[in-house]
Formats: structure tokens, C-alpha cells, sequence
């Protein structure tokens, strides 16, 4: 990989490419930033038709935009889509219109605690129409008669989605799931996007022990047609349309599927500490990982407990489902106030910030790679590490008491019940001595997998 600070500007320029798109959860916005990921990493892209039931859900009608905007008499645009697409309420059914202001004003959104942002708002399920604008720019509008014009389309379409498949040693997978329908907002999630391309780029120079699939969908119904199309990749059952795949109270415990961990990527890119929400089990294992990882780094963070509201990880961690799926953020949604508006620009996020999430996620599926366990095949008694020239590897080195320490507390643990990570934690030793340890005692012939 390049250095961090190049593949940060890389990411930042990414992120630039994107936001001037006009995004949404269905419709050419969302096609058109695909397009551009593709050109970093191949995607297999999916089109799924309206009216498919998804779960309990079902695929809503397309949406496009054109232009819109509100002109003043004089013809003036007082507000105009072609500035920012924030400017228009998603999913504006089209209009076209002249009405006084006092009638224009109950299509408005605006924040009076900030009146020089604009608010991001949809209207996603129920067919209405409007603008956000900046309480300044309403303040000084004088009354009169304005022309309202939403050129847009809702009409029967696709949902559109994509994956990425760095290929592994095995085909357990790993999910790293990133949206991709909000318009012009820098951290949310454009950053995610950014930080999930480029892990995945990463990812496929190593050679992984897990398959990594990234899943760029829009938010709520891109993660839950996924999950539709995808039960028997993670439960091993295919329900019916509607159904619920996943275990039901009483139930016997269904065989798990292909999906073994899972992370959730948003608002990545702002300078606040980094955020791990862990998934609804608490105790699953890309839990322990990220809890190890961003202690063992020193990096001021904070680990949360799981909520059903956020992001997809609420999806993936439903209770059919119960993914091990956690949530990797800086500051966490709505927990700053430039979320869903127009001050979460390009000058909001970070390369460096950007690089550090990147470089996280790096370190945690370094570790989620390696912890497996194994079997101690002397198990009687400490065998003569000094004979299979283990201890003599170790001569010279700064570290050797703590690879010493290394390899008598992986063979001690070694009882095909406990990881590599149980071992790190139990002893204090670094993760990498510990994986180490294993390598040589595998080499060694004193413990496989």
C-alpha cells in the first residue's frame, strides 16, 4: 500500500468525485457513484425491480431528478437544485407551480439554530413535495408570488446495490457494508464509502484468510434486499417473500451460513475520536477484536453498547438474523451538529482522519484473520522447546523474554478451545508475539489448527 498520507488525499479525492451527486436510495445518483467506485474496484452491480417484497418490505418506486428550484417574479432562482442537491426534499414528487410565499412556506425546511446550513430531508414513503434552504435566505425573501418547479421522476425502476469480493483462503465471509444513498454529505457517508473502497484494495494485497465482501447499498432497504437475496449466505435457509429467514423462538439453532463477522462503515471522515458500536450478541467476535485493537493502539475511542437505531448494523443484527455485525464511525450519527446538513462538507472531513479509520479497520481484520485455534500436540508436560531450536530462533532479540512468554502461553491455551485472541488478552502479550508464536509452533510440529 502507499504510505497513509497519500492513500488519505487518494480517499479526500474520492470523496470530492462524489459529492456533487445528486444521491437517493433508488435512481441514477446512486448508479453514477457506483460507476466511479467501480473504477477503483470492480463491482458486480445488482438491479432489483419495484414492487419486489424484500422481508416486510418492498422495493419502491425509482427516483430521478432533473432540475427544480424556486424563482422569484423577476425570474430569479432563489433556491436552485443546480447549487447543491440538498436544496430539494428527496423524493419530491414533480411539481410545477406559482403560488404567494405564504402558501410556499409549508414546503420549506430550514434550521433557525443555523441559518446559514441547509437541512437534508426525504420524504422516501409518503409522496410529498419540497425544498431546504438556508433560515437566512428564507428570512430575506419579500412576499409575493414565486414559481415552484421540481422536474423530477417516481416511476416503476430498480434499487440498486454492488459488492466487491476480495477472495480468501476460505469462504467463511466477512461483510463490510457501506450506504451510498445520501447526497451531498462528506462524512456521512461519503467517507465510508471512501474508507471501504480502499480497505478493500488493501485487503486484496494480503491475500485474506476470510472472503471480504463489501456491500455499497443504499440505507434501511438496500441492506434489507440484500439480506433478502442473501438468507442462505447467512442463516442457510431461503425464506419466502415476507418471510422471516432467520431462527424463531423455540426453535432449534439453524446451522450458520457462509457470513461469519461482519462491520457497518459511516461518518469516517470527521476529526472527532473513533466510535465502535458493538453488535447486538456484545460478545461477538469482531466485538472482542475491535475492543482489543483500539485499546492495544492507545487511539482515544470509545466502545458503545448496542442500540436497534443507526445504521445497517441494526439490519444485519436483527433478531432472525443476529449477524455478528458491529458499527465503526468517528463521531457517531447525529452525534455532531453538522449531521444531514449542508455544513457536513469536503472542509468537514480529513485525509488523516480518514487514513486512521482506514488503517483500524486494517489492524482489526489483521487480527480477526489470524485468531484461530489450535491443538497442542504435546500436550503432556511443556515440551523441549530448546531441542526444536525455539528458544535458540529467539537469541538476540530485544524481545526474547516476551516471545519466550509467547510461546508458553499459546501452548498452554492450545486446547482447541481458545483463540489467539483469548490468549493475548489472558496473558497481556502483544496480539502479533502471539500469532508469532504460533507460526513457529506450528512450524515446529507442536500445535496445528
Amino acid at each position: 500500500m502507499a504510505p497513509v498520507t497519500e492513500v488519505g488525499e487518494e480517499m479526500h479525492a474520492l470523496v470530492e468525485r462524489l459529492y456533487p451527486l445528486c444521491r437517493s436510495i433508488t435512481g441514477d445518483g446512486v448508479r453514477a457513484t457506483l460507476e466511479i467506485v467501480g473504477e477503483y474496484v470492480p463491482l458486480r452491480v445488482h438491479e432489483v425491480p419495484t414492487g419486489t417484497q424484500v422481508l416486510d418490505w418492498t422495493v419502491p418506486q425509482e427516483w430521478n431528478i432533473r432540475d427544480a428550484y424556486i424563482a422569484d417574479a423577476a425570474g430569479h432562482r432563489v433556491v436552485d437544485f443546480a447549487a447543491s442537491s440538498l436544496h430539494v426534499l428527496g423524493y419530491s414528487v414533480p411539481v410545477s407551480a406559482t403560488m404567494p410565499l405564504a402558501e410556499l412556506r409549508e414546503h420549506l425546511h430550514t434550521l433557525p439554530d443555523h441559518p446559514s446550513w441547509v437541512p437534508y430531508r426525504t420524504s422516501y414513503y409518503k409522496p410529498e413535495w419540497g425544498f431546504c434552504l438556508a433560515q437566512e435566505t428564507l428570512d430575506a425573501l419579500p412576499d409575493g408570488e414565486y414559481e415552484v418547479c421540481i422536474d423530477s421522476t417516481l416511476a416503476d425502476g430498480h434499487l440498486t446495490y454492488a459488492e466487491h469480493v476480495v477472495p480468501g483462503q476460505v469462504a467463511d465471509e466477512v461483510i463490510v457494508s457501506c450506504h451510498v444513498c445520501h447526497p451531498s454529505l462528506a462524512n456521512d457517508n461519503l467517507a465510508g464509502i471512501a474508507v471501504a473502497t480502499f480497505l478493500a484494495r488493501a485487503l486484496a494485497e494480503r491475500a485474506p484468510y476470510y472472503t471480504y465482501r463489501f456491500i455499497f447499498a443504499p440505507g434501511t432497504i438496500g441492506a434489507i434486499t440484500w439480506l433478502a437475496r442473501n438468507a442462505d449466505r447467512v442463516n442457510g435457509v431461503s425464506p419466502a417473500p415476507g418471510a422471516s429467514p432467520g431462527r424463531r423462538p423455540g426453535e432449534e439453532t439453524r446451522a450458520r451460513g457462509k457470513v461469519e463477522h461482519g462491520l457497518v462503515l459511516a461518518c469516517a471522515g470527521d476529526p472527532g475520536q473513533l466510535t465502535y458500536k458493538q453488535s447486538r450478541r456484545g460478545d461477538a467476535e469482531i466485538d472482542r477484536v475491535m475492543r482489543h485493537v483500539l485499546a492495544a493502539s492507545e487511539r482515544p475511542h470509545r466502545v458503545t453498547e448496542f442500540t436497534p437505531y443507526g445504521y445497517d448494523e441494526r439490519q444485519f443484527c436483527s433478531p432472525g438474523f443476529d449477524l455478528g455485525v458491529g458499527s465503526l464511525s468517528r463521531t457517531p450519527y447525529a452525534g455532531y451538529p453538522e449531521y444531514h446538513t449542508s455544513a457536513d462538507n469536503l472542509d468537514l472531513v480529513s485525509p488523516e482522519a480518514m487514513a486512521d479509520t482506514l488503517s483500524v479497520c486494517r489492524e482489526a481484520f489483521a487480527v480477526l484473520d489470524r485468531n484461530r485455534r489450535y491443538v497442542n500436540l504435546s500436550p503432556y508436560g511443556e515440551p523441549q522447546l530448546g531441542r526444536r531450536g525455539l528458544y535458540d530462533a529467539l537469541g538476540g532479540r530485544s524481545d526474547t523474554k516476551q516471545a519466550q512468554m509467547a510461546l508458553l502461553w499459546v501452548l498452554s491455551l492450545s486446547d482447541g478451545e481458545h483463540g489467539l485472541l483469548d490468549v493475548a488478552e489472558r496473558s497481556g502479550l502483544p496480539f502479533d508475539a502471539v500469532a508469532a508464536a504460533a507460526d513457529a509452533l506450528v512450524a515446529a510440529g507442536l500445535i496445528k489448527a
